[in-house]
This record gives C-alpha cells, sequence and structure tokens, in this order.
C-alpha cells in the first residue's frame, strides 16, 4: 500500500511529461492559426499603408518646414503649428467648421429619424420615390449642389422670389454675400444634403428592430410618441453613431461647397479648414503652413470618430 502512494505520483509526473510536447504543439498551432486572418488583410494594409499612410507622413514633416513648394524649405520646428494657434483667420476657420457641425449633423439626423419613423407607422402611396428624391442629392457632384443654390440664394434667385411673392420682401438679400448669413446659408445646403443618408441609415435601422417591441409598447399604453423614444431611439443608438461621424466628418473637411459659393468670403466670415489649406498651399506659397493645417485637421477627425464609435459601440453591445 505504502509502495502505491509513493510511486503514484511519480506516474503522474510521467503522464504529464508525455502530454507536454503535445499541449505544447497544439499551442503552436493555435497561435499559427491566430496570424491567419491577418494574413487575408494584409494586402489592404499595405495597399493603405502606401496610399494614405505615407503621404500622411510626407505631410507630417512637411509640416516642420517653411516651404513655397518649389525652392529648398527651411526648418521651422513647430512655428506652423503655432500660427494655427495666433492666426486669427485660421483660428476663425476652425470655429466656422465648428458651426457647420451643427447644421450638417443636428438638422439631418433629427429630420432623417422624424422621416423613417413617419415611413414605418404611416403608409404612403410613392413613398418609395419620395425617398428616392429626399436621397438623391447624395449622388450629385457637390459642385453641381454649389451652384444650384448659388442661384438659388442669389438676390433675384427663387428663394428672394417667393419671399417677395408671400409679402416678406424685406427678408430678401444676397444670402451668400451678407457677412451675417453666409455661414448659416452654406449650413442649410449642408443639412438638406444630409437628409437623405440619414433617413436611408435610419429606415433600415428600423426594419432591423423586432416588432414585439412595439407590440409590448402598445399593449403598455403607448403611443407613437412614447413608442418612439422607449423603443425606435434606443435601438437606433449604433445608427445614429454612424450618421454622427459621416456628418460631422463631412462638415469638418467641407471644402467644395464653400469654394463654389463664397469661396470663404465675404471677407473672412465662410473660411473653413479645407479653404485655409487651399489658399496657403496654391496661392501664398506656405506649403509647410497648410501642412500643419491638414494635421490639425486629420487629428481632430480621427479623436471626434473615437469619440463617436466608443458611443455607438456602447449601444452595439
Amino acid at each position: 500500500m505504502g509502495e502505491q502512494l509513493v510511486t503514484a505520483p511519480v506516474q503522474e509526473r510521467n503522464r504529464s511529461v508525455r502530454r507536454r510536447p503535445a499541449s505544447v504543439a497544439a499551442n503552436r498551432r493555435r497561435h499559427h492559426r491566430a496570424w491567419v486572418p491577418y494574413l487575408y488583410i494584409a494586402p489592404a494594409f499595405l495597399f493603405f499603408g502606401l496610399f494614405a499612410g505615407l503621404p500622411f507622413l510626407h505631410t507630417v514633416w512637411l509640416s516642420f518646414f517653411d516651404w513655397d513648394g518649389i525652392t529648398i524649405g527651411t526648418w521651422t520646428g513647430l512655428d506652423n503649428y503655432r500660427a494655427i494657434l495666433t492666426d486669427d483667420v485660421i483660428r476663425s476657420s476652425f470655429a466656422h467648421a465648428a458651426v457647420l457641425v451643427l447644421f450638417f449633423a443636428s438638422i439631418p439626423i433629427v429630420v432623417g429619424l422624424v422621416i423613417a419613423s413617419l415611413f414605418r407607422t404611416v403608409a404612403r402611396r410613392g413613398g418609395t420615390l419620395f425617398r428616392a428624391a429626399i436621397y438623391l442629392p447624395q449622388v450629385m457632384s457637390g459642385v453641381v449642389i454649389g451652384v444650384i443654390w448659388t442661384w438659388i440664394y442669389a438676390i433675384d434667385g427663387s428663394l428672394n422670389e417667393f419671399l417677395r411673392a408671400i409679402g416678406l420682401g424685406a427678408l430678401a438679400k444676397p444670402w451668400l454675400g451678407d457677412f451675417t448669413w453666409a455661414l448659416p446659408a452654406i449650413g442649410m445646403i449642408g443639412a438638406w444634403l444630409g437628409i437623405g443618408l440619414c433617413m436611408v441609415l435610419f429606415g433600415a435601422g428600423i426594419q432591423q428592430i423586432d416588432g414585439s417591441l412595439y407590440d409590448a409598447a402598445r399593449v403598455d399604453g403607448a403611443g407613437r410618441i412614447r413608442e418612439f423614444f422607449a423603443v425606435t431611439l434606443p435601438a437606433l443608438r449604433y445608427e445614429l453613431g454612424v450618421a454622427l461621424t459621416l456628418t460631422v466628418v463631412g462638415a469638418l473637411k467641407t471644402f467644395d461647397l464653400v469654394f463654389v459659393t463664397t469661396r470663404g468670403g465675404p471677407g473672412t466670415s465662410t473660411q473653413v479648414p479645407g479653404i485655409q489649406l487651399y489658399t496657403r498651399a496654391f496661392l501664398d506659397g506656405r506649403v509647410g503652413q497648410a501642412c500643419a493645417i491638414a494635421v490639425v485637421l486629420a487629428v481632430l477627425v480621427f479623436l471626434v470618430t473615437v469619440v463617436i464609435d466608443r458611443f455607438a459601440t456602447r449601444g452595439r453591445e
């Protein structure tokens, strides 16, 4: 009996030693399989690195130079970044971009939610045609949209003619040439442009909501408004995050719409980072400063995207 008690641990250790090579081999196989997915996405990462990553790093490098794009540049360190903080025009351009965010994001999200909810609860003939008409601006060129709205906002354009027709001719003005109203006018263009995108995103999200949730809400006596806030809105948290990301990033990087309608005027009332980047790189010959603006804008977009993504991810979980 004593011999059995002594030899049992020895036999157990021998069995564990014999099993160890097999477990090591299994771990190696699992480790090898863990790298397989990365091999599939490696070509995409390589493509991104060559055509996006390297140019961005080169832009960061140029932002430390005083360079006109032709002659040899001079190292200036952080001077170009200090200019962003001290130059009133550059600072105001970022402030104008923040104002555009309010128009580009808030109005399309609110209106898109309302339209998507109405299409779920109210049966309408020609609904598909109506949705297609709202989404149509998304497939149009930004330059074309800018030209069309320039005609609408003109002093003799359709907007002012409509105001005169209803007896509000005193409100008529050259909207894009007014120091006070030029930026909000551009913001309304962006808001109109983003409604279709938000409507489609929210409509797709509503279709994925379990209908039993609405049935339970009705049993509890919820009306359409309470049903929207209790069921629809919480279920669309992820779609809200996507819409917010697209609209905010679109507002921060907008260029073509402002360039076609006002070119940053009147004065500097509609200057945005994209216009400042173009002006300093191609008109003023300050490529290094333009690169610094581009880097700051890219970092700002990245931070905004990360914050919104964390919000949307929590909603998805």
